[in-house]
């Protein structure tokens, strides 16, 4: 069996650490023989992007991502029969998530990634575990239901995120009118939302919604109907470290065709606080798992 909800609650209660970079011929290198050698794997983890990856009241990393890559590593151990390798966690941020897995400073990326066609020109991905979609989060006097009903208004963006990209895309033409501010974070983009700095928020649908249910504020805002984007995420590896993404996607894959996955997710979207249904392009990719890049559903623009 490759999941256990008792082997998750312990794996999560492993200190945060910051993990030692590794040196250029790591990097390049086979990351399982890296393992091997040191005993030791790093999970790049994000600090608040809940439900999927964060640090949690007691200062832990915690999510379904965290969760999905706990499980991975367990396939690790028992492809290279060691029980006994040590799990580190690094705090990573948007922008820098691809560069800190390039240079050999984390070993799997566990957060909210996109799997895009422009990000496999530098990584590999997984098989995908969420389907997510680009949305606009407003305040309840606010009602976003196509790109024009931006236009003219303050917008906030994530650093490093598909949405900062198909936005700058958008502001040469549908979006001319409408003023674009990033932050560095998704956090201080919702914080700029509720304090009336912006009237909207463009981000992932999941990510919006787990803003806002960790602060009790899903009944005080809107998610737009408008969809911008298909999001796929899934775990990102360097290119060419086969063996480490053929034990990722095997953890996946057992996980789905043992029906385990369910369970996994009730945890972490059926909660007293927070309830995404499982959306169909989601429970596809459990059914007929595959790494299908995301796209924009607006014509002409990419994500």
């Amino acid at each position: 069996m490759y999941f256990s909800p008792m082997h998750v609650v312990r794996a999560t209660m492993i200190p945060l650490v910051v993990a030692l970079a590794a040196s250029p011929a790591q990097a390049a290198g086979d990351t399982m023989s890296k393992i091997r050698e040191t005993r030791t794997i790093v999970l790049g983890v994000r600090e608040a992007v809940p439900p999927f990856s964060f640090v949690n009241a007691q200062k832990q990393p915690a999510g379904y991502s965290i969760d999905l890559c706990l499980n991975a590593v367990e396939e690790i151990k028992r492809e290279l029969k060691l029980p006994d390798i040590k799990i580190q966690y690094k705090l990573v941020t948007g922008p820098e998530r691809i560069p800190k897995l390039l240079a050999g400073d984390i070993d799997l990326e566990c957060g909210s990634t996109t799997n895009t066609v422009a990000r496999q020109e530098k990584v590999d991905f997984s098989y995908t575990f969420f389907v997510a979609g680009m949305r606009v989060l407003t305040g309840k006097d606010l009602h976003v239901a196509a790109v024009k009903d931006l236009n003219g208004l303050s917008v906030a963006l994530s650093k490093g995120s598909t949405s900062e990209k198909l936005f700058k895309q958008l502001a040469g033409t549908d979006l001319r009118e409408a003023k674009l501010i990033t932050y560095e974070n998704n956090g201080e983009a919702y914080k700029a939302l509720k304090e009336g700095k912006v009237r909207a928020f463009a981000q992932d649908d999941s990510l919006l919604q787990g803003l806002a249910s960790n602060d009790g504020t899903l009944d005080k805002l809107n998610l737009s109907s408008l969809a911008l984007s298909v999001e796929p995420y899934a775990v990102m590896v360097r290119h060419g470290d086969t063996a480490l993404l053929a034990a990722v996607d095997r953890s996946l894959a057992q996980l789905y065709a043992s029906g385990q996955i369910n369970a996994l997710y009730d945890k972490w979207f059926k909660t007293d606080t927070l309830t995404i249904k499982m959306g169909r392009l989601t429970r596809d990719s459990f059914v007929r798992p595959n790494k299908q890049a995301g796209i924009a559903m607006v014509l002409g623009y990419s994500i």
